[in-house]
């Protein structure tokens, strides 16, 4: 897929350039990233460049990643990355982190829902999903403010830092923010 913009109130969401590696390399200096995020630990300048100049690049190429740069709508720094992965059977997986500075404005629920509008609307996703290891309550209340349904907890589901580790997972159906789903949903009945 060719890369797209999306905008929102407050921000536009674009494809990782180069002249974002610095920005992205100072971000991921912070020990929350490093910690509840799959990015390496240590992050070195040369993760930076790779995450921008090949893993962004061939997610978009291969269509198995959609990721963004977060940035203010009228020009600014980098606020934060996301992104759409790992199709299968019509479900994607959103993911993010937020610029330690950026946290509490709201920028990454904001981010979440243009990112599920989009998938929902045009990429035939019928279900989004969203998994943090258990104890990431930063992410967890952006997921839970963009509506996400809480489904539980996945032992050994998330692999990090080469450890397998417990997740919580959550999901947003189409329905869920009012659009309309490719395939009919019968709920389960108690």
């Amino acid at each position: 897929m060719e890369p797209v913009t999306l905008t929102t109130e407050r921000l536009i969401l674009r494809v990782f350039t180069p002249a974002d590696t610095d920005e992205t390399y100072e971000a991921c200096q912070d020990a929350d990233i490093q910690r509840w995020t799959t990015v390496p630990s240590p992050y070195t300048r040369a993760d930076a460049e790779g995450f921008v100049g090949r893993m962004v690049p061939d997610g978009w190429r291969h269509d198995t990643e959609y990721t963004f740069a977060v940035r203010p709508r009228g020009g600014g720094p980098l606020v934060a990355a996301a992104s759409l992965h790992h199709p299968r059977s019509g479900a994607w997986e959103v993911g993010f982190w937020t610029a330690k500075e950026h946290r509490g404005s709201g920028y990454m629920t904001e981010t979440v829902l243009a990112l599920a509008r989009w998938a929902f609307a045009d990429l035939g996703c019928n279900r989004l999903e969203w998994r943090a290891e258990v104890g990431n309550t930063g992410s967890r209340a952006v997921a839970e403010k963009a509506g996400f349904v809480m489904e539980g907890t996945l032992r050994g589901a998330l692999l990090n830092k080469s450890t397998l580790r417990d997740c919580w997972v959550g999901a947003l159906l189409p329905s869920d923010l009012g659009m309309a789903s490719l395939q009919p949903y019968l709920p389960a009945r108690d």
